[in-house]
């Protein structure tokens, strides 16, 4: 679909290498971080940088499942920051 724009390609390319990196950075501060609240911060940067690739992967094969799987990455990882931060403060999730 992007043969048509070869300077598209390069940047998509490109665009997938650094999220990748940015990927294999995360993991290494959610395994390494020093404290809880590091890695869940690391946690949500993760998922946010996940999304970026499936969005990528969505645009590069002109497919809308892409677009649809990143919605419902973003809301699970909404709830779980939400849930993680509020047992980390509280010690319970639910009242």
């Amino acid at each position: 679909m992007l043969s048509h724009y070869p300077i598209i390609h390069v940047a998509m390319w490109v665009t997938a290498l650094l999220f990748s990196i940015a990927v294999c950075l995360n993991i290494y501060r959610i395994l390494v971080g020093p404290s809880l609240p590091d890695r869940i911060a690391a946690l949500d940067t993760l998922s946010v940088n996940a999304i970026g690739l499936i969005l990528l992967i969505g645009i590069g094969t002109g497919s809308r499942y892409g677009f649809e799987a990143g919605l419902l990455i973003t809301l699970f990882s909404f709830l779980t920051t939400a849930a993680l931060c509020k047992y980390l403060l509280r010690g319970m999730i639910i009242e």
